[in-house]
């Protein structure tokens, strides 16, 4: 006898969605997430979603729902995808949510660390930028005093 397969994301939706739960379709979705038809699809392909498919159509469950919410909250923090699927593959194995919590804190830690060294260097080329315009601006300022002093330029004014 062989070993059970482990429920993917798409069994385990549909066997945890209880016959009342109301599903949102695809249209629904995109406009509650600001996301396309095609970004869902994406994520699905990814297997980040599993809505229930009957026919053509896609029903989102509430699961699905909680997940696109966490998928969209990783990317705005600039986590990859891979790390979102292993965030969302612990939250499925621990009830308790301990080890995704853990795990969410410490890619979290390291990504703020990478968000603040990025600000720092932007702030810093942003000041290197600010000081040469001051530069710029100085010079082509006294250029427009000295032009406008001189007898040429004062007849290109008149």
């Amino acid at each position: 006898m062989s070993p059970p397969r482990a429920a993917g994301p798409r069994a385990t939706a549909a066997a945890s969605s209880p016959p009342e739960e109301r599903h949102a379709g695809i249209s629904e979705m995109c406009a509650t997430f600001g996301v396309t038809p095609r970004t869902l699809r994406f994520y699905e392909q990814k297997e980040l979603l599993a809505p229930i498919r009957r026919g053509q159509q896609r029903l989102y469950t509430r699961r699905d729902r909680a997940r696109l919410t966490l998928i969209l909250r990783g990317k705005r923090f600039g986590f990859s995808l891979e790390e979102i699927r292993q965030l969302l593959d612990l939250y499925d194995h621990d009830d308790r949510q301990l080890i995704q919590l853990r795990r969410t804190h410490e890619v979290a830690q390291a990504r703020l660390a990478d968000m603040e060294r990025q600000r720092a260097e932007l702030d810093e080329a942003i000041a290197e930028l600010r000081t040469e315009l001051d530069r710029a601006a100085a010079v082509l300022a006294a250029a427009d005093r000295e032009c406008s002093a001189s007898p040429a330029g004062r007849r290109k004014e008149s």
